[in-house]
């Protein structure tokens, strides 16, 4: 893969699993962004994924729907017992909030668990560093 997401991409997938906002078919998946405003499609064939999501759309990295759904489809690491933690999260006002930065968004939640955050994160940068290494293609359509 060319591009990676930032990190929090995969606490927003989190989320999106948790709140069952995924809904997969066959080489398709419906995603609803976090404020239900909004929904994705993700599409797929072999190892190249298309999303309308902004980030892949426009920036070319997986955003949070392809996250979400590759963690659907087991390629990457997927703990519910973690995902439930993000359930109900409204990351669109938390990016607005602090101005698309991610990472202090996600802080905010974070500082909000009660539970041991430094194992959530160890957790999420391990689903990271195996996003790394996936033969992905992430591209505005299939061919």
């Amino acid at each position: 893969m060319l591009k990676m997401p930032p990190i929090a991409k995969i606490y927003e997938a989190y989320s999106c699993i948790a709140d069952e906002r995924v809904l997969v078919e066959e080489n398709e998946a419906i995603v609803t962004s976090s404020d239900g405003k909004k929904q994705y499609k993700v599409t797929w064939k072999d190892n190249t994924y298309v999303s309308n999501d902004n980030a892949s759309f426009w920036q070319g990295y997986p955003g949070y729907p392809v996250i979400a759904v590759l963690m659907l489809q087991h390629k990457l690491p997927f703990h519910k017992e973690t995902a439930i933690l993000f359930k109900n999260i409204n990351w669109h006002a938390l990016n607005e909030k602090y101005k698309r930065n991610y990472d202090k968004a996600v802080e905010e939640v974070l500082s909000q668990l009660n539970t041991d955050t430094k194992a959530i994160k160890k957790e999420t940068k391990e689903i990271y560093e195996t996003l790394k290494t996936l033969p992905l293609e992430i591209k505005r359509k299939l061919s």
